[in-house]
């Protein structure tokens, strides 16, 4: 079957989501998502809401979702070795060895990752996610591209997996032959009289290229691209199962559909209850904003005097004669003005922007505990783009970077990279919020002696490391330099304790060896004894020259 008739085909079963996300989009963002692709785009202008709550709060999020997916400072995964794999065919002391040159490795990958451009489509990704609940990401070879939903369409099985996708894009005709120029385009039809639009005829006619993916039988994804019906020369290829570099992104799920539902499309309600408010309280206000006054016809003030007269003239007249058109409508902006307050409040909760109660008393654990509580709420949303989106991800560049040998191979019967980023990363908080509400509550109730007693401070900060995600090798002491140190402090202090006990006691009669010749000698006799002692143990590096025997 020709791409393009399969492109009409599933585009049956998208246009409810796509009516729905151009809906969202008009609401929030109105440049994110149009109609579907038929021509080039006239560039009509855009329509604009009443209201930029939905906008702020759709931004607000998909930088949320970023800083959590792909952070700046750190890794979103961890190349460790397999549990089952030490101490069978790797001995337990290697790991350390091992964990530091994945780290190394894991360094390399994001520097991969931070000299790309992969963030900044990444967070377009999101905010069509956010909005209409799809997105499609091709990972090719000059960086990420973005497909929103009125360029693609797509096809799953009854578990959700994929089985198509083609995507639909308008190339221009001179660029296409440029780049191949072996091809052979149909001529373009002659424009009928009095059409005024795109010259067909000429070079610069668009040519809609469509793209067909599908999974075949061996377990591999296929795709070519056609333009009029025709396979396009050197646009074959292929890509591993669980190596693919189309991503088709849902932000939720429901049984049966292909496509997600939107964050927006959630609290659609909401957002169209502002706008239409926003819309009524900002003509309102300037219809209550409008002076006009009024003459009475048998007055003698003229009208003229009244609109010629500068502040704080004076001309004759009768104040009764004057007055001012009033709305009236007070109570009601009133009341419009604190629906639209609790809508906002209650679309601002759901797309995670904090706001601090404002008061005088409103402390910082008040503050923190807000904003933990919206973070919570991203428990469900990381789930299935870590599925969806951060696994794929992962796989598919080091699939590239292991093709380029820009990093070793990894087998990966041994070694398994696991994602630390999104939903890891909450539960990484959770985790460290309560090991710091256990070791506090212990010492409120019951005293720090019963800390010191009844538990391991290497332990504890061992788990209170990993909490936060840091890695304690070469940071935190191991037990055996602990018992070192020990041992040394205490050496330290018994030679401490006889030099003062010594020198309390040659200040006796009897230690004193002009008095007693006895204690002279047996004083000598031990200088002489530790002097031969430090000579032995005395290393050629450590300051002393070797003597031969």
């Amino acid at each position: 079957m020709k791409a393009r008739d399969r492109y009409t085909q599933l585009t049956r079963g998208r246009s409810q989501f796509l009516d729905t996300a151009v809906e969202c989009s008009r609401l929030t963002l109105p440049y994110l998502i149009q109609e579907d692709l038929s021509s080039r785009p006239t560039h009509q202008k855009l329509h604009t809401p009443w209201q930029s709550v939905g906008a702020k709060s759709v931004v607000n999020l998909a930088a949320k979702l970023m800083l959590a997916l792909i952070p700046p400072q750190t890794s979103f995964f961890k190349l460790q070795i397999r549990d089952d794999k030490l101490g069978v065919e790797f001995p337990p002391e290697v790991r350390s060895e091992l964990d530091l040159s994945f780290a190394k490795m894991e360094r390399m990958i994001m520097d991969h990752i931070n000299a790309s451009s992969d963030r900044v489509v990444v967070h377009q990704a999101l905010k069509h996610l956010i909005v209409s609940g799809n997105a499609l990401i091709f990972m090719g070879k000059e960086g990420l591209k973005n497909y929103p939903l009125n360029r693609y369409v797509v096809n799953r099985d009854g578990n959700g997996h994929i089985c198509e996708i083609v995507t639909k894009e308008l190339i221009s005709r001179r660029i296409l032959s440029e780049d191949l120029p072996g091809l052979q385009l149909p001529q373009p039809a002659v424009n009928s009289p009095g059409d005024d639009g795109y010259k067909t005829g000429s070079d610069d006619q668009d040519v809609e290229v469509y793209t067909y993916v599908r999974y075949d039988k061996n377990g591999r994804w296929v795709w070519h691209q056609e333009a009029f019906d025709n396979i396009l020369p050197g646009s074959r290829s292929t890509a591993p199962k669980n190596a693919s570099p189309w991503l088709v992104l849902r932000f939720n799920t429901v049984d049966g559909e292909d496509y997600g539902r939107g964050r927006v499309e959630e609290f659609l309600g909401d957002i169209r209850s502002l706008e239409g408010l926003s819309q009524a309280l900002v003509e309102g206000s300037a219809a209550a904003s409008k002076v006009v006054f009024l003459v009475s016809p048998s007055s003698t003030t003229k009208p003229k005097t009244i609109a010629d007269a500068g502040n704080g003239a004076i001309v004759q007249g009768r104040p009764d004669d004057v007055g001012v058109i009033q709305v009236g409508k007070t109570a009601d902006f009133r009341t419009a003005s604190e629906q639209m307050q609790n809508l906002e409040r209650r679309i601002s909760d759901a797309f995670l922007v904090l706001q601090v109660r404002q008061s005088e008393r409103t402390t910082a654990e008040e503050v923190r505990l807000t904003q933990m509580e919206l973070e919570q709420q991203l428990g469900g949303l990381f789930s299935l783009l870590t599925v969806e989106f951060l696994i794929p991800y992962l796989d598919r560049t080091l699939h590239i970077l292991q093709r380029n040998k820009e990093i070793p191979k990894i087998p990966k019967d041994i070694v398994s990279p696991t994602i630390v980023a999104g939903v890891n990363a909450i539960g990484r908080g959770q985790d460290q919020e309560s090991l710091v509400s256990f070791i506090t509550t212990l010492a409120q109730t019951m005293g720090p002696e019963i800390i010191a007693k009844f538990l391991d401070p290497g332990e504890y900060v061992k788990r209170l490391a990993a909490a936060q995600g840091i890695d304690v090798l070469n940071l935190v002491k191991t037990p055996e330099t602990m018992a070192q140190e020990r041992q040394q402090q205490e050496q330290q202090m018994q030679q401490q304790m006889l030099m003062k006990q010594a020198g309390q006691l040659a200040g006796t009669p009897m230690m004193d060896p002009s008095k007693n010749e006895a204690m002279g000698e047996m004083l000598k006799e031990q200088k002489d004894q530790l002097t031969n002692g430090q000579s032995e143990g005395q290393s050629p590096q450590e300051g002393g020259e070797e003597t031969p025997a």
